[in-house]
């Protein structure tokens, strides 16, 4: 007794194929959109100048809570919006204390020691420590506004 023919055969196993080679692109796509939290350091160095570092904030599944993870809590004393005219260049400067920056519109770059340049654009995050030193510049680029939030930090 023939419960399947030739072509029906090939057409399952086609349809099997096709389903395990989904859900392994599908497995690979969720793996590559899972992006880090990547946070830019700026400090001063032990010569006097200011260098950044990335650095990715540990993060934890969150308890009880199925596909959450979350970072320590860090604690904060405020929140600044900042808005800067396109062209605006704040020249050599620490900054007044430890926080951290997301830039929310337009664009913007730190400049610190041997001339690099970090740039800001939207959902990028710094975290300003060069409270001693030579310090570094900040600069709004672009023809738009640059808009950012600040978040100083507590003493810790």
């Amino acid at each position: 007794m023939k419960i399947f023919g030739t072509r029906t055969c090939l057409v399952l196993v086609a349809c099997s194929v096709g389903v395990w080679i989904a859900q392994d692109r599908w497995k690979t796509m969720a793996a590559q959109e899972q992006t880090l939290v990547t946070v830019t350091r700026i400090y001063t160095g032990s010569d006097g100048q200011t260098h950044a570092e990335e650095m990715d904030p540990k993060l934890a599944p969150a308890s009880g809570r199925t596909g959450f993870e979350q970072s320590a809590v860090t604690k904060t004393t405020g929140l600044r919006f900042i808005r800067r005219s396109p062209g605006l260049i704040e020249d050599w400067h620490t900054a007044p204390q430890r926080q951290y920056g997301i830039t929310l519109s337009g664009r913007g770059e730190v400049e610190v020691a041997g001339g690099q340049k970090i740039r800001l654009e939207p959902g990028r995050i710094i975290l300003i420590e060069d409270l001693t030193g030579k310090g570094h510049i900040t600069r709004a680029i672009g023809t738009e506004a640059w808009t950012s939030v600040l978040i100083p930090l507590a003493d810790q």
